[in-house]
């Protein structure tokens, strides 16, 4: 039998405390339809015996508090609401206790921003991760050591498991079913759930609206002359002579700013524009396409599929009600 600890932290989402335990009794109840043992021993456990959430609307019990796990091989963080550092210093006891237990061989799942306090403890350094595409650019900020993979749902590396944003981790829970029973119940599962099993990418969900948290006012001058000119071709010899910078000086702090070099800022803006578009208007691909400054359409699509994950035909056919 799996050692299921499902961590309740301070400021947590219910759902995400919640939904692992559901999916996991599931499984349990179909073995023992089968007349088989449980495959897992779930607990919630805590920093205190009754954690309040959502604003004390509910209050979940813990089955166990840390130092009374004697033993555990899988451990979710759920993701958290509200202002991501208070939840940090919130939870920060949590933190040794997990570096403890993946050294002893457990394997820890983050769910959504929960992926926060698994960064904290040091253990995704060098690792790939992902996370809520929302939280991404502050992420990156405060965790510039792990390799932030914001279009995949889910990531894998040495026991340790990362989900994308929102109920994107359900998938990240049928691949854990899979692989600790079989591709079997992990079907049947995704069918109870209504999860769509082969969903791999969040990028058709990902809102790009600029990278300018930042200090550097040249760089934010770039940026507004790139989102106010889309229809222009906007080339790095241009920008730099719009803002009075030297070509290298605004490649360097352009990329230390926004995490993007300037020429995957302009994709990016280009192609939200171009998504806004295709989500609100009848105008045809061609049509769209010349409006966000392509004039190529074999690069307009390529950009596109790399950035969303889906066609420009299939993303409108998915967005937008009259098509």
């Amino acid at each position: 039998m799996k050692h299921v600890s499902i961590l309740v932290p301070e400021t947590a989402v219910l759902a995400a405390i919640d939904d692992p335990r559901h999916v996991f009794s599931q499984v349990n109840s179909f073995y023992k339809q089968e007349g088989k043992p449980d495959v897992f021993d779930i607990k919630f456990v805590g920093l205190k015996r009754e954690v309040k959430l959502h604003d004390s609307a509910f209050t979940v019990h813990a089955d166990l508090l840390l130092d009374e796990v004697e033993k555990t091989d899988l451990i979710f963080i759920p993701a958290f609401v509200g202002d991501l550092k208070i939840a940090l210093e919130l939870n920060k006891d949590f933190i040794p206790w997990l570096v403890e237990q993946h050294e002893k061989g457990a394997e820890i799942v983050s769910l959504c921003v929960g992926a926060f306090l698994l960064a904290k403890t040091g253990l995704l350094d060098g690792k790939q991760c992902s996370t809520h595409w929302r939280a991404a650019d502050e992420f990156i900020r405060m965790f510039p050591a792990v390799n932030l993979v914001t279009d995949k749902i889910i990531t894998e590396e040495q026991g340790i498991y990362t989900s994308g944003g929102a109920t994107s981790y359900y998938n990240l829970l049928i691949y854990l079913v899979e692989k600790f029973t079989n591709r079997e119940t992990a079907i049947r599962t995704a069918k109870v759930f209504a999860i769509d099993f082969e969903r791999d990418s969040q990028s058709s969900f990902i809102i790009f609206k600029g990278q300018n948290q930042h200090s550097d006012e040249e760089v934010k001058k770039a940026q507004d002359f790139i989102e106010n000119n889309l229809q222009n071709k906007l080339t790095i010899d241009l920008l730099s002579s719009q803002v009075a910078l030297g070509r290298r000086s605004l490649e360097r702090r352009f990329k230390e700013a926004t995490n993007n070099t300037v020429a995957e800022y302009v994709q990016r803006v280009k192609v939200e524009a171009a998504k806004k578009c295709f989500e609100t208007s009848r105008k045809s691909i061609t049509a769209v396409m010349y409006d966000v400054g392509y004039s190529d359409t074999k690069a307009f699509r390529g950009a596109f599929k790399k950035i969303t994950g889906m066609t420009p035909i299939d993303y409108r056919k998915k967005y937008n009600k009259e098509s």
